[in-house]
């Protein structure tokens, strides 16, 4: 697929069919995102892939902040994905400091840049995505087991598309979007 066509025309996709994405699959995708950008070549991003259905209404209950949008969505995927990220590395100096006036923001950064490629790289493979920010990240962490040091970024709800793929929401003119200096 055209690099460009892939981020012009992938979705955020809320209803999916009940079938779930292979492993294989997933691991394809992961290989894809193991190659986004990152702070020093840290690659800290890790992924949760979570299958159980009591995990999955667990965080769809009680972790979404009561967002039942939210909660629907995850209720409706097959598999969820909990972006995840080990702290303390990325704009980081080897003694602890920080790099940047960034200071730790970095992280989320790094996070957010994998879970777009995450997302692309799905999109390629046929696998509708959608990012999800509204959570409690304690609860979720709770929910998922994460190991200490680790965090959570984002949620993605993944599976094969059900019904109709949305059309693009209008974009602003890019005459808006850039400026020379």
């Amino acid at each position: 697929m055209e690099t460009i066509k892939c981020i012009t025309d992938r979705r955020s996709i809320r209803k999916f069919r009940r079938e779930k994405v292979d492993c294989k699959v997933v691991k394809e995708i992961v290989a894809a995102a193991a190659f986004a950008p990152s702070w020093k070549n840290t690659q800290i991003t890790r992924y949760v892939v979570v299958e159980n259905e009591a995990v999955k209404k667990k965080i769809a209950e009680e972790c979404v902040l009561g967002f039942t949008f939210n909660a629907k969505t995850i209720e409706g995927a097959p598999q969820l994905v909990a972006v995840t990220y080990v702290a303390g590395r990325s704009g980081f100096e080897k003694d602890g400091s920080y790099s940047t006036s960034k200071e730790d923001r970095w992280e989320h950064f790094d996070a957010g840049i994998a879970t777009q490629t995450f997302c692309l790289a799905a999109y390629e493979k046929g696998v509708g995505t959608v990012i999800l920010g509204i959570f409690d990240e304690e609860k979720v962490a709770h929910a998922i087991s994460l190991p200490d040091g680790q965090r959570v970024a984002a949620l993605i709800a993944m599976g094969y598309a059900e019904g109709e793929v949305p059309a693009a929401p209008r974009r602003k003119e890019v005459e808006e979007l850039v400026r020379f200096v």
